[in-house]
């Protein structure tokens, strides 16, 4: 039981950490949209970093995506063996 809710968390936090970073500009506003780049910046640094909008948005996404990937192999059977090969085999 705890070897698989162990592999369920690993595959939620692979998931999580690569949607952080398609979530990342999402809603992001640079400084040179905002015509206010402060000296020492690049203007396309941003004017104001929304972590809970972003870390909420990577949650909510991932979950579903973690849904899906639950259903699919939970209940169709469906698993990376069902994917098809690509390249030779070698065995």
């Amino acid at each position: 039981m705890l070897q698989a809710f162990l592999q369920g968390f690993a595959v939620y936090f692979i998931i999580w950490w690569i949607t952080l970073f398609a979530m990342l500009p999402v809603g992001l506003r640079t400084q040179a949209e905002d015509n206010d780049v402060v000296l020492g910046t690049v203007e396309s640094a941003p004017t104001r970093f929304r972590a809970r909008l972003v870390f909420f948005l990577t949650t909510l996404v991932s979950g579903l995506v973690y849904g899906g990937w639950y259903i699919c192999s939970t209940y169709f059977g469906l698993g990376f063996d069902a994917l098809p090969q690509i390249g030779p085999r070698f065995y």
